[in-house]
């Protein structure tokens, strides 16, 4: 048995919904929620109490809303951390499980992601790489119609909740973590490239591949920085985490304006 201390402080699923209305969050809003449950501290009740505790806060009017990518679901040949010899890429591509909305496990975007995924009343959209969870009122609305060949532009996720007024939560996550951004890049000039993944169809499993916008979170955190400093930002603290708050809409506004400027990109890649 291990003698090492476990991380403080202490949370508890009142103690951080508590947290969380010191903050500003209340019954009835959408948010859209990027997280690291180790930032907390020790929680009692793991990931399942920091849901229940956003869900408390939110009420029952409220809608929680997390990504849930599946990035594995591409194709290997621009894999890089690993990379993978040439002579297996065709039989990745003939191999990859086709995207399950119900199934799939959302990868690299935290434990409290995987389980909104998979909470009671949950809906995912259908997008094989890059798709989002959602719990409460209008979640189907706000999941509803992901394109294929709309990774996280106008016919995703993230331009449902700037519709609705959605404010971003970042708990324990940093700029380089906020999905919002990546909608600004589908209306300023960007390049355009292949994006391929295994969809079921109608006709069953296959490999396909359509034109889309190129997306990287390259400068988010200097973009973060910079939104911060001009405009309104919540900054607080949920447990030992640092927490921010702010408007989705406005993240994607300033993005638009300052990614042209600081981060031009032509060409493909």
């Amino acid at each position: 048995m291990s003698t090492k201390p476990a991380p403080g402080p202490m949370c508890t699923r009142d103690s951080l919904a508590s947290d969380f209305r010191a903050l500003g969050l209340g019954p009835g809003e959408t948010l859209l929620l990027h997280s690291s449950l180790s930032a907390l501290g020790w929680v009692c009740g793991g990931p399942g109490a920091v849901v229940m505790a956003l869900l408390d806060v939110l009420g029952e009017g409220g809608t929680l809303v997390v990504p849930t990518h599946s990035s594995a679901n591409s194709d290997p040949a621009y894999w890089e951390n690993p990379p993978v010899p040439e002579a297996w890429w065709a039989d990745i591509r003939a191999s990859t499980p086709a995207f399950d909305a119900r199934t799939t496990p959302a990868v690299g975007v935290g434990v409290i992601s995987e389980t909104v995924r998979n909470w009671p009343g949950a809906v995912r959209s259908c997008h094989p790489q890059t798709s989002f969870a959602a719990v409460g009122p209008r979640a189907t609305a706000i999941v509803d119609g992901h394109a294929l060949d709309c990774r996280l532009g106008e016919y995703s996720p993230l331009a449902r909740l700037e519709e609705g007024g959605a404010r971003v939560l970042l708990l324990g996550a940093g700029f380089d973590s906020c999905t919002a951004f990546h909608l600004a890049e589908y209306r300023v000039p960007s390049p355009q490239v292949d994006n391929s993944f295994a969809v079921m169809t109608p006709q069953g499993r296959r490999w396909a591949t359509v034109r889309d916008t190129s997306i990287t979170s390259d400068r988010f955190d200097d973009l973060g920085a910079a939104f911060e400093r001009e405009r309104p930002v919540v900054r607080g603290t949920v447990g030992g985490a640092e927490a921010r708050l702010f408007d989705l809409s406005d993240a994607v506004s300033y993005a638009e304006g300052w990614l042209p400027e600081h981060r031009p990109r032509t060409g493909t890649n």
